[in-house]
């Protein structure tokens, strides 16, 4: 299970990500880009995907992820429940979220790919 200090610690490792609590929600973005948020409890964590590939990774473990509500369909986004993370699985999902909102010079600079 992961935790909103685990996630911390790693967003704002990442080049330009600032933390921001909106409505008592954590959220982390690149200028008014966000990439990862949590709901109130903390029980599950939004992040920025590929709406071409969110089917596909809902439909590979639905028990960890889940579409997000309807009215945000129309962004790349999926939502996972945290207490099925592990810290592998969430440096991943989090560093590719970030590099959906920032410019690939700077993934390159910073992740060498």
């Amino acid at each position: 299970m992961i935790e909103v200090a685990e996630v911390r610690r790693l967003a704002l490792s990442l080049p330009r990500t600032t933390e921001h609590l909106i409505r008592d929600r954590v959220k982390f973005r690149v200028g008014q880009l966000v990439y990862v948020a949590f709901s109130r409890d903390e029980s599950l964590m939004g992040f920025a995907y590929p709406k071409e590939e969110r089917d596909g990774l809902v439909a590979s473990d639905p028990d960890t992820f889940q579409l997000p509500v309807a009215s945000d369909l129309r962004y790349h986004w999926v939502v996972a429940r945290t207490a099925a993370l592990d810290a592998d699985e969430m440096t991943e999902l989090v560093t590719d979220a970030w590099t959906m909102v920032v410019p690939k010079f700077l993934v390159r600079e910073h992740l060498g790919r």
